[in-house]
Protein backbone atom coordinates (compact mmCIF):
# COMPACT_ATOMS: atom_id res chain seq x y z
CA UNK A 1 0.00 0.00 0.00
CA UNK A 2 2.79 2.45 0.92
CA UNK A 3 4.60 1.71 -2.33
CA UNK A 4 1.43 2.42 -4.33
CA UNK A 5 0.89 5.72 -2.56
CA UNK A 6 4.44 6.78 -3.33
CA UNK A 7 4.13 5.95 -7.02
CA UNK A 8 2.81 8.69 -9.27
CA UNK A 9 -0.63 8.08 -10.79
CA UNK A 10 -0.67 6.27 -14.11
CA UNK A 11 -1.30 8.17 -17.30
CA UNK A 12 -4.71 6.52 -17.58
CA UNK A 13 -5.64 7.58 -14.05
CA UNK A 14 -4.48 11.13 -14.73
CA UNK A 15 -6.47 11.21 -17.95
CA UNK A 16 -9.54 10.08 -16.06
CA UNK A 17 -9.17 12.90 -13.54
CA UNK A 18 -8.59 15.43 -16.29
CA UNK A 19 -11.60 14.26 -18.30
CA UNK A 20 -13.74 14.66 -15.21
CA UNK A 21 -12.52 18.26 -14.92
CA UNK A 22 -13.13 18.95 -18.60
CA UNK A 23 -16.67 17.60 -18.47
CA UNK A 24 -17.59 19.75 -15.49
CA UNK A 25 -19.76 22.00 -17.64
CA UNK A 26 -21.82 18.97 -18.65
CA UNK A 27 -22.87 18.61 -15.02
CA UNK A 28 -23.72 22.31 -14.76
CA UNK A 29 -26.10 22.11 -17.69
CA UNK A 30 -27.58 18.79 -16.57
CA UNK A 31 -28.53 20.41 -13.25
CA UNK A 32 -29.92 23.42 -15.10
CA UNK A 33 -32.06 21.17 -17.31
CA UNK A 34 -33.36 19.23 -14.31
CA UNK A 35 -34.43 22.50 -12.68
CA UNK A 36 -35.84 23.86 -15.94
CA UNK A 37 -38.06 20.77 -16.21
CA UNK A 38 -39.01 21.16 -12.51
CA UNK A 39 -37.90 17.59 -11.80
CA UNK A 40 -37.15 18.30 -8.10
CA UNK A 41 -40.64 19.81 -7.69
CA UNK A 42 -42.37 16.93 -9.48
CA UNK A 43 -40.64 14.35 -7.26
CA UNK A 44 -41.50 16.16 -4.02
CA UNK A 45 -44.60 13.98 -3.40
CA UNK A 46 -43.08 10.65 -4.35
CA UNK A 47 -41.50 8.64 -7.17
CA UNK A 48 -42.60 9.22 -10.75
CA UNK A 49 -41.94 7.60 -14.08
CA UNK A 50 -40.05 9.41 -16.80
CA UNK A 51 -43.18 9.41 -18.95
CA UNK A 52 -45.23 11.05 -16.18
CA UNK A 53 -42.72 13.87 -15.83
CA UNK A 54 -42.53 14.25 -19.60
CA UNK A 55 -46.32 14.55 -19.80
CA UNK A 56 -46.37 17.22 -17.10
CA UNK A 57 -43.59 19.20 -18.80
CA UNK A 58 -44.63 18.58 -22.42
CA UNK A 59 -41.14 17.20 -23.00
CA UNK A 60 -39.97 14.25 -25.06
CA UNK A 61 -40.32 11.04 -22.99
CA UNK A 62 -37.16 9.39 -24.35
CA UNK A 63 -34.85 12.35 -23.71
CA UNK A 64 -36.51 13.06 -20.37
CA UNK A 65 -35.68 9.50 -19.35
CA UNK A 66 -32.09 9.96 -20.49
CA UNK A 67 -31.83 13.17 -18.45
CA UNK A 68 -33.19 11.40 -15.36
CA UNK A 69 -30.72 8.56 -15.88
CA UNK A 70 -27.86 11.07 -15.97
CA UNK A 71 -29.24 12.79 -12.87
CA UNK A 72 -29.28 9.43 -11.09
CA UNK A 73 -25.57 8.99 -11.85
CA UNK A 74 -24.93 12.33 -10.14
CA UNK A 75 -27.07 11.59 -7.10
CA UNK A 76 -29.65 14.20 -8.03
CA UNK A 77 -32.37 11.52 -8.19
CA UNK A 78 -32.55 7.86 -7.20
CA UNK A 79 -33.61 5.12 -9.62
CA UNK A 80 -36.44 2.92 -8.35
CA UNK A 81 -36.62 0.56 -11.32
CA UNK A 82 -39.12 0.37 -14.18
CA UNK A 83 -38.15 3.87 -15.39
CA UNK A 84 -39.26 5.47 -12.10
CA UNK A 85 -37.22 7.91 -10.04
CA UNK A 86 -37.40 9.49 -6.56
CA UNK A 87 -35.85 12.55 -5.00
CA UNK A 88 -32.64 12.79 -2.95
CA UNK A 89 -31.20 15.33 -0.47
CA UNK A 90 -29.55 17.06 -3.44
CA UNK A 91 -32.74 17.44 -5.44
CA UNK A 92 -34.58 18.75 -2.37
CA UNK A 93 -32.18 21.69 -2.37
CA UNK A 94 -33.35 22.48 -5.91
CA UNK A 95 -37.07 22.71 -5.16
CA UNK A 96 -38.95 25.94 -5.70
CA UNK A 97 -39.17 27.90 -2.45
CA UNK A 98 -37.40 25.28 -0.33
CA UNK A 99 -35.40 26.53 2.66
CA UNK A 100 -31.87 27.37 1.49
CA UNK A 101 -32.85 26.49 -2.07
CA UNK A 102 -30.18 26.57 -4.76
CA UNK A 103 -32.73 26.38 -7.59
CA UNK A 104 -32.18 29.94 -8.77
CA UNK A 105 -28.42 29.59 -8.34
CA UNK A 106 -28.50 26.69 -10.80
CA UNK A 107 -30.49 28.73 -13.30
CA UNK A 108 -28.33 31.83 -12.85
CA UNK A 109 -24.87 30.24 -12.96
CA UNK A 110 -25.79 28.17 -16.01
CA UNK A 111 -27.81 30.96 -17.60
CA UNK A 112 -26.98 33.51 -20.32
CA UNK A 113 -25.21 36.23 -18.33
CA UNK A 114 -22.75 33.94 -16.54
CA UNK A 115 -22.30 31.46 -19.38
CA UNK A 116 -21.41 34.12 -21.94
CA UNK A 117 -18.95 35.78 -19.59
CA UNK A 118 -17.14 32.49 -18.99
CA UNK A 119 -16.73 32.00 -22.74
CA UNK A 120 -14.27 34.90 -22.59
CA UNK A 121 -12.42 33.72 -19.50
CA UNK A 122 -9.03 33.19 -21.24
CA UNK A 123 -9.23 36.78 -22.47
CA UNK A 124 -9.92 37.96 -18.92
CA UNK A 125 -6.70 36.29 -17.75
CA UNK A 126 -4.66 37.64 -20.67
CA UNK A 127 -5.98 41.19 -20.39
CA UNK A 128 -6.06 41.44 -16.61
CA UNK A 129 -9.77 41.70 -15.91
CA UNK A 130 -13.32 40.71 -16.75
CA UNK A 131 -14.34 40.77 -20.40
CA UNK A 132 -18.04 40.72 -19.62
CA UNK A 133 -18.71 43.91 -21.59
CA UNK A 134 -17.62 42.19 -24.77
CA UNK A 135 -19.90 39.26 -23.86
CA UNK A 136 -23.01 41.17 -22.77
CA UNK A 137 -22.46 44.63 -24.22
CA UNK A 138 -22.26 46.21 -20.77
CA UNK A 139 -21.16 45.49 -17.20
CA UNK A 140 -22.95 42.86 -15.15
CA UNK A 141 -25.04 45.12 -12.92
CA UNK A 142 -26.17 47.33 -15.82
CA UNK A 143 -27.09 44.15 -17.71
CA UNK A 144 -29.29 43.09 -14.79
CA UNK A 145 -30.95 46.49 -14.81
CA UNK A 146 -31.76 46.03 -18.49
CA UNK A 147 -33.03 42.46 -18.02
CA UNK A 148 -35.55 42.43 -15.15
CA UNK A 149 -36.30 38.71 -15.37
CA UNK A 150 -32.63 37.78 -14.96
CA UNK A 151 -32.26 40.42 -12.25
CA UNK A 152 -35.10 38.86 -10.27
CA UNK A 153 -33.59 35.40 -10.72
CA UNK A 154 -30.19 36.65 -9.53
CA UNK A 155 -31.74 38.40 -6.53
CA UNK A 156 -33.60 35.26 -5.46
CA UNK A 157 -30.44 33.19 -6.03
CA UNK A 158 -28.41 35.41 -3.73
CA UNK A 159 -31.18 35.39 -1.12
CA UNK A 160 -31.38 31.61 -1.24
CA UNK A 161 -27.63 31.27 -0.74
CA UNK A 162 -27.74 33.71 2.18
CA UNK A 163 -30.81 32.50 4.04
CA UNK A 164 -29.12 30.08 6.44
CA UNK A 165 -25.96 32.19 6.54
CA UNK A 166 -27.96 35.22 7.72
CA UNK A 167 -29.51 33.15 10.50
CA UNK A 168 -26.08 31.90 11.57
CA UNK A 169 -24.68 35.43 11.53
CA UNK A 170 -27.57 36.75 13.62
CA UNK A 171 -26.69 34.15 16.26
CA UNK A 172 -22.92 34.61 16.01
CA UNK A 173 -22.67 38.40 16.07
CA UNK A 174 -22.71 40.18 19.42
CA UNK A 175 -24.65 43.44 18.97
CA UNK A 176 -25.16 44.25 22.64
CA UNK A 177 -22.82 47.25 22.45
CA UNK A 178 -24.21 48.50 19.14
CA UNK A 179 -27.01 51.02 18.71
CA UNK A 180 -27.26 51.48 14.92
CA UNK A 181 -26.33 48.88 12.31
CA UNK A 182 -26.07 49.66 8.60
CA UNK A 183 -26.10 46.84 6.06
CA UNK A 184 -23.97 48.33 3.28
CA UNK A 185 -25.16 47.04 -0.09
CA UNK A 186 -27.71 45.09 1.93
CA UNK A 187 -30.28 44.40 -0.79
CA UNK A 188 -33.51 43.34 0.90
CA UNK A 189 -31.98 43.95 4.34
CA UNK A 190 -32.28 40.33 5.45
CA UNK A 191 -29.05 40.33 7.48
CA UNK A 192 -29.63 43.49 9.47
CA UNK A 193 -33.29 42.57 10.01
CA UNK A 194 -32.13 39.29 11.49
CA UNK A 195 -29.95 41.22 13.92
CA UNK A 196 -32.91 43.45 14.85
CA UNK A 197 -35.02 40.41 15.64
CA UNK A 198 -32.23 39.10 17.88
CA UNK A 199 -31.66 42.45 19.63
CA UNK A 200 -34.83 44.47 20.40
CA UNK A 201 -32.86 47.63 21.25
CA UNK A 202 -30.91 47.77 17.97
CA UNK A 203 -31.91 50.07 15.11
CA UNK A 204 -30.96 49.22 11.53
CA UNK A 205 -30.71 50.46 7.98
CA UNK A 206 -30.03 48.84 4.64
CA UNK A 207 -28.16 50.95 2.09
CA UNK A 208 -28.60 50.02 -1.55
CA UNK A 209 -29.76 51.25 -4.94
CA UNK A 210 -33.41 52.29 -5.45
CA UNK A 211 -34.60 48.96 -6.85
CA UNK A 212 -33.85 47.25 -3.52
CA UNK A 213 -35.40 49.79 -1.16
CA UNK A 214 -39.05 48.83 -1.66
CA UNK A 215 -38.35 45.13 -1.14
CA UNK A 216 -36.31 45.86 2.00
CA UNK A 217 -39.02 48.06 3.51
CA UNK A 218 -41.70 45.50 2.69
CA UNK A 219 -39.63 42.75 4.32
CA UNK A 220 -39.26 44.85 7.47
CA UNK A 221 -43.01 45.43 7.57
CA UNK A 222 -43.77 41.72 7.41
CA UNK A 223 -41.52 41.15 10.44
CA UNK A 224 -42.88 44.04 12.49
CA UNK A 225 -39.64 46.00 12.28
CA UNK A 226 -40.88 49.18 10.59
CA UNK A 227 -40.28 51.30 13.70
CA UNK A 228 -36.61 50.26 13.91
CA UNK A 229 -35.64 49.73 10.26
CA UNK A 230 -35.14 52.10 7.33
CA UNK A 231 -34.29 51.29 3.73
CA UNK A 232 -31.86 53.97 2.57
CA UNK A 233 -31.33 54.70 -1.11
CA UNK A 234 -27.76 55.65 -1.92
CA UNK A 235 -24.35 54.85 -3.38
CA UNK A 236 -21.80 53.41 -0.97
CA UNK A 237 -19.01 54.81 -3.16
CA UNK A 238 -20.23 58.30 -2.24
CA UNK A 239 -21.22 58.00 1.43
CA UNK A 240 -22.84 55.78 4.03
CA UNK A 241 -25.10 56.67 6.99
CA UNK A 242 -23.66 57.12 10.49
CA UNK A 243 -23.55 53.91 12.54
CA UNK A 244 -21.55 52.03 15.14
CA UNK A 245 -21.89 48.71 13.30
CA UNK A 246 -21.34 48.32 9.55
CA UNK A 247 -22.16 45.06 7.80
CA UNK A 248 -20.38 44.23 4.53
CA UNK A 249 -21.58 40.79 3.46
CA UNK A 250 -20.23 39.62 0.10
CA UNK A 251 -19.69 43.22 -1.02
CA UNK A 252 -15.92 43.71 -1.15
CA UNK A 253 -15.35 40.74 -3.48
CA UNK A 254 -17.34 42.56 -6.18
CA UNK A 255 -14.82 45.39 -6.43
CA UNK A 256 -11.15 46.12 -7.09
CA UNK A 257 -8.81 47.25 -4.32
CA UNK A 258 -9.28 50.98 -4.91
CA UNK A 259 -13.06 50.71 -4.80
CA UNK A 260 -12.93 48.55 -1.67
CA UNK A 261 -10.81 51.18 0.07
CA UNK A 262 -13.36 53.86 -0.94
CA UNK A 263 -16.19 51.85 0.61
CA UNK A 264 -14.26 51.19 3.81
CA UNK A 265 -13.10 54.82 4.07
CA UNK A 266 -16.68 56.01 3.72
CA UNK A 267 -17.59 53.75 6.62
CA UNK A 268 -14.67 55.15 8.61
CA UNK A 269 -15.68 58.75 7.86
CA UNK A 270 -19.28 58.20 9.00
CA UNK A 271 -18.49 55.91 11.92
CA UNK A 272 -19.80 56.77 15.37
CA UNK A 273 -17.41 56.47 18.35
CA UNK A 274 -16.45 52.87 19.05
CA UNK A 275 -17.74 51.67 15.68
CA UNK A 276 -16.77 48.37 14.13
CA UNK A 277 -17.18 46.68 10.75
CA UNK A 278 -18.19 43.08 10.13
CA UNK A 279 -16.97 41.77 6.78
CA UNK A 280 -18.35 38.42 5.55
CA UNK A 281 -16.40 37.00 2.63
CA UNK A 282 -14.63 34.00 1.19
CA UNK A 283 -11.03 33.93 2.43
CA UNK A 284 -8.49 32.10 0.29
CA UNK A 285 -6.33 29.75 2.33
CA UNK A 286 -3.10 27.91 1.66
CA UNK A 287 -2.14 27.64 -2.00
CA UNK A 288 -2.73 24.16 -3.34
CA UNK A 289 -5.28 23.17 -0.69
CA UNK A 290 -8.58 22.02 -2.20
CA UNK A 291 -11.33 24.53 -1.70
CA UNK A 292 -14.17 26.58 -3.12
CA UNK A 293 -12.48 29.96 -2.63
CA UNK A 294 -9.79 29.89 -5.38
CA UNK A 295 -12.42 28.74 -7.88
CA UNK A 296 -14.79 31.47 -6.74
CA UNK A 297 -11.95 33.91 -7.42
CA UNK A 298 -11.92 32.78 -11.04
CA UNK A 299 -15.68 33.34 -11.19
CA UNK A 300 -15.15 36.90 -10.02
CA UNK A 301 -12.50 37.36 -12.72
CA UNK A 302 -14.99 36.21 -15.34
CA UNK A 303 -17.89 38.32 -14.09
CA UNK A 304 -16.78 41.41 -12.20
CA UNK A 305 -13.87 43.77 -11.50
CA UNK A 306 -13.46 42.26 -8.04
CA UNK A 307 -11.75 39.19 -6.60
CA UNK A 308 -11.60 36.81 -3.67
CA UNK A 309 -8.71 37.55 -1.31
CA UNK A 310 -6.48 35.97 1.30
CA UNK A 311 -6.08 37.53 4.76
CA UNK A 312 -2.92 39.53 3.94
CA UNK A 313 -4.72 41.04 0.94
CA UNK A 314 -7.68 41.96 3.13
CA UNK A 315 -5.37 43.46 5.75
CA UNK A 316 -3.89 45.83 3.15
CA UNK A 317 -7.37 47.13 2.37
CA UNK A 318 -8.18 47.57 6.04
CA UNK A 319 -4.94 49.38 6.82
CA UNK A 320 -5.39 51.73 3.86
CA UNK A 321 -8.85 52.73 5.06
CA UNK A 322 -8.26 53.24 8.79
CA UNK A 323 -9.44 49.89 10.12
CA UNK A 324 -7.63 46.97 11.73
CA UNK A 325 -8.63 43.34 11.90
CA UNK A 326 -9.48 42.07 15.38
CA UNK A 327 -11.00 38.64 14.76
CA UNK A 328 -11.70 36.01 12.11
CA UNK A 329 -14.46 33.47 12.76
CA UNK A 330 -15.55 30.64 10.47
CA UNK A 331 -19.22 30.14 9.66
CA UNK A 332 -21.04 26.92 8.84
CA UNK A 333 -20.44 27.74 5.19
CA UNK A 334 -17.22 28.57 3.34
CA UNK A 335 -17.45 32.21 4.44
CA UNK A 336 -15.50 33.86 7.25
CA UNK A 337 -16.58 36.65 9.61
CA UNK A 338 -13.85 39.30 9.74
CA UNK A 339 -14.30 41.90 12.49
CA UNK A 340 -12.67 45.34 12.28
CA UNK A 341 -12.19 48.23 14.65
CA UNK A 342 -10.75 51.69 14.12
CA UNK A 343 -7.01 52.28 14.42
Amino acid sequence: MTENLQNPPSEAASAGVLLQMLSGYWVTQIVRAAVDLSIPDHLADGPLGAEEIAERESSDPATTYRLLRACASLGLVEYQGERRFSDTPLSRLLRTGAPNTLREVALTWAGPSHWRAWERFPEAVRKGGTQIESALGTDFFTYLGDNPAEAELFSVAMSGMSEQLNRDLAQALDTTRSTVAVDVGGGTGALVQGLLLANPTLRGQSLDLPHAAAAAQASAGKQGLTDRFTAVTGDFFESVPPADLYLLKMVLHDWNDADCVRILRNCRAAALPGARVVVVENVIGEIGAPGFEPLADMHMLAMLPGQERDLPEFDKLFAASGWRRTAVTPTGFQFKIIELETD
